[in-house]
């Protein structure tokens, strides 16, 4: 992505989802009341790492059909960023478990499933760590990268879909469009989603670049 606008857009879009988000009025919601604030963030977040993980596995892709360096460099660092969005997710759905479930974490589908989730993408990282030959580690981690994003859409949408859950929208539970979704609600939401995830491009983008001059850097020494 080219240009400025959309990084500034990221920062608006940010803040906004900041300030909004304690600030606006929220639906009296049985059990979630003022919790239901972390919509803004834990599941925003979520959306963030999902969208960033599925730019990884297209860059993998995109490598193994032509073998170019750049290609593994944006899947290995959007999958990184993915992991941050990812893990930012976790601790704030563990700190919205805690005040609507009672404890910091349930014996839930969708929970267990993003723990393994991190853990299938922690492999990633020690699987690229292992190896020192650069193609032979961007082949194989390519490979690995499309078999960790199916694992991905297993664990956090299909299983929980077909099994008991606390999570709105799985099990049987309704999702929060269901509820008494308030306007002020999806003001914030949508704009929070695609500030998180532009926030995360960007960051992409600064971690490429870096990647980028730090191996021209040795192959010119």
């Amino acid at each position: 992505m080219k240009g400025i606008w959309w990084k500034l857009l990221a920062v608006v879009l940010v803040i906004y989802t900041i300030i909004a988000g304690f600030t606006v009025e929220v639906p009296a919601l049985a059990i979630l009341h003022e919790t239901i604030r972390n919509l803004f963030f834990h599941v925003t977040m979520w959306f963030g790492m999902m969208i960033l993980m599925l730019i990884s596995v297209v860059y993998s892709i995109k490598f193994l059909s032509a073998s170019e360096e750049s290609n593994d460099i944006v899947a290995s660092e959007a999958a990184h960023v993915g992991m941050l969005f990812g893990s930012m997710g976790l601790a704030t759905g563990m700190v919205w478990a805690y005040f609507t479930w009672g404890d910091w974490w349930v014996n839930d589908p969708k929970l267990n499933g993003a723990a393994v989730t991190m853990l299938v993408y922690l492999a990633y990282f020690t699987l690229r760590g292992s190896m020192d030959d650069p193609m032979k580690r961007a082949k194989v981690s390519a490979v690995y990268n499309i078999f960790a994003f199916v694992l991905l859409i297993v664990f956090l949408k299909i299983l929980p879909d077909m099994t008991d859950s606390l999570h709105p929208g799985n099990g049987g539970n309704p999702g929060f469009n269901t509820y008494d979704t308030t306007p002020q609600l999806k003001m914030v939401f949508y704009p929070a989603i695609i500030g998180w995830t532009l926030l995360g491009v960007w960051i992409v983008s600064l971690r490429v670049r870096l990647k980028t001059l730090v191996i021209n850097d040795k192959e010119n020494q």
